[in-house]
């Protein structure tokens, strides 16, 4: 109490040290300190979701904390604890029953992950440099004294070697005072041009990851430095003490919400949550669906991954909802949200997208033009995933630019299925030529629909009757003229001659077609396969030559790297010891003759068609970003 009798607490804000200091006088059991949250959460729950509340930890974690501005803790709080070994527990007053976080001498003693992220926010780094590299620099303890003199708080500062510059970080608010400070208190180097002109950055974030055991397990700093390298976030400083119980890193104030969620999902604090905006709900997009659905609960138990569809793009609706469309009920949510015309702009649902964590685009479409999509989406910080081959064959020029985007944004573009479906054909190929391996030969039968009509046609049956069965299966694109003029072969073949750094366009690709091409004027479907029948006993004829040499017809695409590389796709009678024979239903078949693969190709073989076989794919392509981000 106070010398007049009042009921009062040691010091303004003083209830916990009170707390703390009276229950060691009382030699007490626990000190409880309840406060809005259920313990010590592992992130700031307003940036990440599905921040959680810690078990235990140590009191130099908490005292670390404090350090780092968190504000349930003092550092003169922990004191009495420290020396009674007085353990403390912080809980909900709204859900008292919850067991909380018990803050002791022992603490978390599973030393695989760190305690928690924390970000403090709104601060501004000043910069001094000191321009006479002959000789040490002694301004780094003017420096501070002259900003604790002028009773201003720093919350982080590093020096480089010898103190040839010095970072400081201070509240934002103070930031000009700070500049003023120093450049009275430097002014006699300022002037005669030994130091740089204080450079000042804000706003800026301090992030900081904390744990007991980081000095202790190899790894933390990189770990927790390369996980916001992976997502483009530019570390302006950073520092980690003497006790390796934290690294810092300052950030722009702008990545603070996707650096927090990163560093989070990085050390498993938390299931990492990926959000999904579908493109197309055709027969890849419906499958992925229905595949997310049925692997959710897998991911979240075995890999720790949260897939959250939170859009749906059709030709003539959108829903999207940050909290998520559940898989089971998107065509009841789709069909209940208001029609959108065809001109519709993607790019207020990028602007949602962007602020959720892991934001990824999925296009599951054949639209073309998505190249620009893809460009608006990298610059938001969105990777992609896309089924669509067309951004990939645009001209040359543009498709680099692409590719450019993607690498300048840091973000991820997989596009794995555009060639194989489910296949490691892009892969496959890209790992021969990472490793030096050179490509002499690429062969193969790369569209499982032709594969398929081709298989049917040396069964008998007449072609008009094998495409409408290759449509109704799914087999087909959403016109199987884009099939069998042999324009969805020749784009995967310019894609994988890309690949290999050739230069090509659409146009020096070699391509045959299945049917004459003037059955592919365009016209209706339905009308196209009525009009497919006149060419039924032209077919068969060719196919009852083929057999009677021997030859089996295959829909085939050739690659020969060279000077230039020659491209061609097209029907072809191959002999019986060719390995495409051995195809069934829509397998594909890619065989790469390379130095290394010389004398027996690389073969890739499996089914090539499929909106299941195809989002299975794309299902994958969206788990290697999560993965990738995680360090798995």
């Amino acid at each position: 109490k106070t010398r007049d009798g009042r009921t009062t607490t040691l010091g303004r804000n003083g209830s916990d040290y009170t707390a703390t200091l009276t229950a060691w006088a009382l030699g007490a059991a626990e000190v409880g300190v309840f406060t809005d949250v259920s313990g010590v959460m592992t992130a700031d729950p307003d940036l990440v979701e599905d921040a959680y509340p810690l078990v235990r930890m140590t009191y130099l974690e908490a005292l670390e904390l404090a350090n780092f501005g968190a504000s349930m803790f003092h550092p003169r709080t922990m004191i009495p604890l420290i020396q009674s070994g007085i353990p403390m527990r912080i809980r909900s007053t709204l859900r008292s029953e919850e067991p909380g976080t018990r803050i002791d001498a022992g603490g978390d003693q599973d030393e695989t992950r760190p305690t928690c992220v924390t970000s403090l926010e709104n601060l501004a780094l000043l910069g001094l440099q000191w321009r006479a590299l002959t000789r040490p620099a002694h301004v780094a303890e003017r420096v501070h004294g002259a900003l604790a003199d002028a009773g201003l708080t720093v919350w982080m500062e590093n020096q480089a070697a010898h103190g040839q510059s010095i970072g400081v970080v201070v509240p934002a608010a103070q930031g000009p005072r700070a500049v003023e400070v120093l450049e009275r208190a430097l002014e006699g180097e300022l002037r005669r041009g030994e130091l740089e002109p204080i450079h000042v950055v804000a706003p800026v974030t301090l992030l900081t990851l904390v744990g007991e055991a980081m000095g202790r397990t190899p790894g933390v700093a990189g770990r927790f430095f390369s996980a916001l390298g992976g997502i483009g976030v530019n570390i302006l400083a950073s520092v980690q003490g003497a006790s390796s119980r934290s690294v810092s890193a300052v950030v722009n104030a702008a990545d603070t919400a996707v650096a927090v969620r990163t560093v989070h999902a990085a050390f498993n604090l938390a299931h990492q949550q990926v959000s999904v905006l579908l493109l197309g709900k055709g027969t890849v997009g419906a499958a992925l669906l229905s595949q997310i659905q049925a692997q959710q609960e897998f991911l979240v138990r075995e890999h720790d991954v949260h897939l959250r569809v939170v859009g749906i793009v059709g030709t003539d609706r959108h829903v999207f909802d940050e909290r998520g469309v559940p898989p089971a009920q998107w065509r009841e949510r789709l069909e209940a949200s208001p029609a959108s015309d065809a001109a519709f702009d993607l790019t207020p649902l990028l602007e949602r997208l962007e602020r959720l964590p892991v934001p990824v685009l999925v296009d599951c479409t054949a639209a073309p033009g998505m190249e620009a999509v893809y460009r608006n989406a990298f610059r938001r910080g969105i990777h992609v995933v896309a089924a669509n081959k067309k951004p990939l064959t645009v001209p040359w020029g543009q498709r680099q630019a692409l590719m450019e985007s993607a690498r300048r944004h840091h973000r991820a573009y997989h596009y794995e299925t555009t060639v194989g479906a489910s296949l490691p054909v892009i892969e496959t190929l890209k790992n021969l030529v990472r490793t030096g391996d050179r490509v002499r030969l690429v062969e193969g039968s790369f569209s499982g629909t032709l594969g398929y009509l081709a298989n049917e046609l040396m069964k008998g049956m007449a072609i008009s009757a094998a495409v409408r069965k290759a449509k109704d299966l799914g087999y087909t694109e959403p016109n199987p003229q884009d099939d069998l003029s042999g324009l969805d072969v020749a784009r995967k073949a310019l894609i994988l001659a890309r690949e290999l750094g050739y230069e090509l366009e659409l146009d020096n690709v070699e391509v045959e077609p299945l049917v004459p091409a003037e059955l592919l004027v365009p016209t209706p479907v339905e009308e196209f396969l009525s009009r497919l029948e006149s060419f039924d006993p032209v077919m068969s004829e060719r196919i009852g030559a083929m057999r009677s040499e021997g030859r089996t017809l295959r829909y085939l695409a050739r690659l020969e790297p060279g000077d230039g590389c020659k491209v061609r796709v097209g029907p072809t009678g191959i002999p019986a010891e060719h390995p495409a024979v051995r195809l069934r239903g829509s397998e594909a078949f890619i065989a790469f003759t390379t130095d290394r693969y010389e004398a027996y190709p690389l073969i890739v073989q499996g089914a090539g068609a499929g909106g299941a076989v195809t989002a299975a794919g794309v299902l994958a392509d969206i788990l290697r970003i999560s993965q990738d981000l995680r360090g798995r």
